[in-house]
C-alpha cells in the first residue's frame, strides 16, 4: 500500500490496481485542486475542500462516489461509513467518518471532525486501527490536544496528521513526543511492518503537482 498526501484531508491510497481518493479537492476551492485516477472516492463533508470526485477523474478510471454513511464493497474495498454533526465554517453540517479495510489492515478516516466526543456505538465499531488520519489544524477542526488525545484513545498502530499548518504540527509533534519526525512524500506500509507499529507519527508532505 502506498499513501501520498495532496493537501488538505486529500490523501492517495494505492495498492495494486486499485486506487482510493480521501477527500479530493474541489474546483472551487482555494486549496491547490490535484487531478488524479481513483477507482473509489470518499467524501466526508459536502464543502470544495474535501468534495471533488471529479478530480479523482482521469485517464481510464472514474471513481464510485461515497459520500455518506452507510456499507460498501467496491471491488476488494470494503467500507463503512459513520454520520457525526459538525460545524464548519458556520454552517451546521454532517461529517462521514470511513472505515475502509482492504489488503488486511483496517484504516480509519475522520475527516473534518470537530468534536472529539465520538459516540460510544461508532467507536465500538471501528474495531482494532492500523492506521488513523487524523485532522489537527484547529478552528473547525479537531485541536492539537484533542487531535492527540483523540489517536491515543483510539489506540492505532500508525497515525497521519492532516489538515494542518506548519505551526499545528509543529504542535502536534511535540504533544506525541515525535518533534524529530521527517516529513516523507510518500508511505509504504505492508501488513507486517503496520503490526510492529504502536502509535507512530507518519508526517507526510504534501505533493503540489
Amino acid at each position: 500500500m502506498v499513501i501520498t498526501h495532496h493537501g488538505g484531508q486529500c490523501f492517495k491510497v494505492s495498492f495494486g490496481d486499485t486506487t482510493l481518493a480521501f477527500d479530493p479537492i474541489g474546483k472551487k476551492s482555494k486549496l491547490t485542486p490535484v487531478k488524479f485516477g481513483a477507482d473509489v472516492a470518499f467524501v466526508s463533508l459536502h464543502h470544495p475542500n474535501f468534495d471533488g470526485p471529479e478530480n479523482a477523474t482521469h485517464g481510464s478510471k472514474d471513481p464510485f462516489v461515497i459520500d455518506g454513511p452507510g456499507e460498501y464493497e467496491v471491488g476488494e474495498v470494503t467500507a463503512r461509513g459513520f454520520g457525526v454533526p459538525t460545524n464548519y465554517e458556520g454552517q451546521e453540517r454532517f461529517n462521514t467518518i470511513y472505515q475502509v479495510t482492504l489488503e488486511g489492515m483496517n484504516l480509519v478516516f475522520l475527516g473534518a471532525l470537530g468534536d472529539p466526543a465520538i459516540d460510544a456505538k461508532i467507536l465500538g465499531e471501528l474495531g482494532d486501527i492500523d492506521i488513523l488520519f487524523v485532522p489537527i489544524g484547529g478552528g473547525d477542526v479537531l485541536e492539537v490536544p484533542q487531535a492527540s488525545k483523540l489517536a491515543v484513545k483510539l489506540e492505532a498502530k500508525c497515525v497521519i496528521p492532516m489538515h494542518y499548518d506548519k505551526q499545528s504540527l509543529a504542535a502536534f509533534l511535540k504533544e506525541e513526543g515525535s518533534k524529530n519526525a521527517k516529513p516523507t512524500d510518500k508511505l509504504t506500509l505492508k501488513k507486517k511492518d503496520v503490526a510492529a507499529m504502536s502509535g507512530e507519527i507518519a508526517v507526510l508532505e504534501p505533493k503540489t503537482k
